[in-house]
């Protein structure tokens, strides 16, 4: 079986307590998938951020539908990832769920649908991400925005710097 993440997940450095602990593995995850897509690295984290799921957690939809893992990616995906992945749709969904690059790689790659569908409009992709519901996009953007400003303001009060994170929260709608 050959899936697409797996060379993220090599690109990532190996995943010793040192590394967790600093963040360098989650950072490489990100940063690859980013790569791998063309998406700003700050815009995964900040949806990683407002998602807020976990690794190895399944999170149940009103919709009779779940969410997997950090991304929160929704298991209607999962046809579809299996099929870019070249896996099966089992081993698709565990890795999904158990795998923290393998979530982002895969939140990263719907995204990058999502952009694509809305021609390049980052803040529509965003919506879209989440929901196709004019009122969901909306109430989403608005969430996005919220963490990204939550975010640049904690690098600020660590740094002193705004420069990275500013084109999210630049020009939102």
């Amino acid at each position: 079986m050959t899936l697409a993440f797996s060379l993220a997940a090599a690109a990532a450095p190996a995943r010793s307590a040192d590394d967790l602990a600093k963040g360098n593995y989650v950072k490489a995850c990100i940063d690859a998938a980013a790569h791998a897509h063309s998406i700003p690295p700050e815009v995964l984290l900040i949806l990683l951020n407002v998602e807020n799921g976990r690794l190895g957690a399944v999170s149940q939809n009103t919709n009779d539908t779940v969410d997997i893992g950090p991304m929160q990616v929704n298991q209607i995906w999962v046809p579809k990832l299996a099929e870019h992945w070249r896996a099966s749709r089992e081993a698709t969904y565990r890795a999904l769920r158990d795998e923290f690059c393998a979530n982002v790689e895969g939140g990263a790659w719907i995204l990058r649908q999502a952009l694509d569908e809305a021609d390049g409009d980052l803040w529509e992709g965003i919506g879209l991400y989440h929901s196709h519901n004019e009122r969901h996009k909306a109430t989403y953007r608005r969430l996005v925005l919220a963490q990204g400003r939550r975010l640049q303001r904690e690098a600020v009060a660590e740094t002193g710097s705004t420069e990275r994170g500013a084109a999210v929260t630049r020009g939102a709608r």
